[in-house]
């Protein structure tokens, strides 16, 4: 009897707790997100304008978008590494503001070349902060949350996409403050904020449940303990090469490759959607351009939440991956077949966003599961690193194939890289995690 009053008292505990948690930490970690990619794919919408001042081509424009992710690349492990060593509020407000910096600078380039150096300039900024963001998630949920968590986190990409296509569309047409071009304001008015939200992380982000003043002494020390339970090796302060060790492990590349070819077609689907959607009809404004552009990321919404409720209650990832990963790829098929359709086109290209906005949160709590406590840090951040050059050969490789008068020409590319991944998927061996009970996680909704 005792020990079911005991069990009862933890479950209440663990309610109230996890309740806080969520309503605590992930707008924090949400909102860095959604700002973080905007300001990341910004660039998508101001190239309507921009490409006749600066002259751009759309080689010329998936070459620009793509080099972010070299310089993000090289400097994603070392700053992962600084977010464990530093803090994660110290660390995450200091992406944030010079990230929000360099946006607002980009909004005075003049050529060609000053915007490769900004976008450049960008990747440097923004690097660690996904895998920093997941690293903090995991001090704060169990595993069996942490898809729910991460979905809410992944929520941000087409919540920002949303927001970023109807902002960047009316923008172009409305704004020419002090006769400034409206492409040049995408990146001022998008790029401010971000400093503003830098500064409060800075004052308001805890590091860890021991120093969350929402929580109760026993509330944080219960989710401290839970969440250390889960791990069989003690948070130990591995050292550089016992932490680059990480990268040896098998599964974590294996992981990783395949997340590369994931996110070719993210970031291909994500930078070519507006000229994707110009291209259904050549007289759209900025502004049409904008909200339709915006309806494929709210179905993506939608299903994204709907399928890591999925995942987290059977339990079940590595399924879910592979047919969102073959959805992509079917979407993106029928996006190059009713290219001059509308309806048609919206309506595959809303199948492309459920498929790569979809997997997200199963996949990053498939990865996760791999991990030992002394592999988190950098574990994740080199799958994010190495699946990051997708984000520079999908846009790269679209740009060089695609033309003027038709941009679907080049997602040929994607489409077989998505399914490359499923394929990958397919052959890699994860452990099932246990179904929950819905009361147990319901505060994570």
């Amino acid at each position: 009897m005792g020990a079911t009053r005991s069990a009862v008292h933890d479950s209440e505990i663990g309610a109230r707790t996890l309740k806080k948690v969520s309503y605590r930490i992930l707008p924090f970690v949400m909102l860095l997100y959604i700002f973080n990619y905007m300001d990341r794919t910004n660039i998508s919408y101001a190239q309507l304008g921009m490409q006749h001042e600066l002259g751009i081509t759309v080689g010329t424009f998936g070459a620009v978008a793509s080099i972010f992710f070299l310089a993000y690349v090289v400097f994603e492990i070392p700053s992962n590494m600084a977010l464990k060593k530093f803090g994660a509020r110290i660390w995450l407000a200091r992406i944030a503001i010079t990230w929000g910096i360099v946006t607002v600078i980009m909004g005075f380039v003049n050529s060609v070349t000053q915007l490769y150096v900004a976008r450049i300039a960008l990747g440097i900024a923004e690097a660690g902060l996904f895998p920093g963001l997941l690293l903090y998630l995991t001090f704060w949920f169990r595993s069996s949350e942490r898809a729910r968590a991460i979905a809410m986190m992944a929520m941000a990409q087409p919540i920002a996409m949303i927001v970023g296509s109807f902002t960047g569309g009316l923008i172009l047409d409305h704004i020419s403050w002090f006769d400034m071009s409206g492409w040049r304001w995408v990146f001022i008015l998008q790029g401010a904020p971000t400093i503003v939200l830098g500064l409060i992380v800075l004052v308001y982000l805890p590091n860890r449940p021991r120093e969350a003043k929402f929580l109760t002494t026993q509330e944080s020390e219960w989710l401290e303990g839970e969440i250390t339970a889960e791990y069989q090796e003690p948070d130990t302060h591995a050292g550089v090469k016992e932490q680059l060790g990480a990268i040896k492990n098998r599964k974590i590349l294996h992981l990783a490759v395949a997340n590369l070819f994931a996110a070719c077609g993210l970031y291909g689907f994500t930078f070519f959607l507006p000229q994707i959607v110009k291209q259904m009809d050549p007289s759209y404004s900025a502004t049409n351009i904008g909200f339709l552009g915006a309806v494929p990321f709210v179905v993506g919404a939608v299903g994204m939440l709907l399928i890591s409720r999925y995942s987290d209650r059977t339990g079940e990832r590595k399924l879910f991956v592979i047919g969102l990963m073959v959805l992509a790829a079917v979407g993106l098929f029928g996006t190059i077949l009713f290219r001059h359709s509308p309806v048609l086109a919206l309506t595959s290209l809303s199948m492309v966003a459920v498929g790569v906005l979809g997997y997200m949160a199963p996949y990053w709590a498939m990865a996760a599961q791999v991990l030992t406590r002394a592999e988190t840090a950098v574990g994740l951040a080199a799958i994010n690193t190495i699946a990051a050059m997708g984000g520079f050969f999908g846009p790269y490789v679209i740009g060089k194939n695609a033309t003027a008068d038709d941009v679907t020409i080049g997602l040929y590319f994607p489409i077989g890289c998505l399914l490359v991944c499923a394929v990958m998927l397919a052959f890699l061996k994860i452990p099932k995690t246990e179904p929950v009970e819905l009361e147990e996680t319901a505060s994570v909704n």
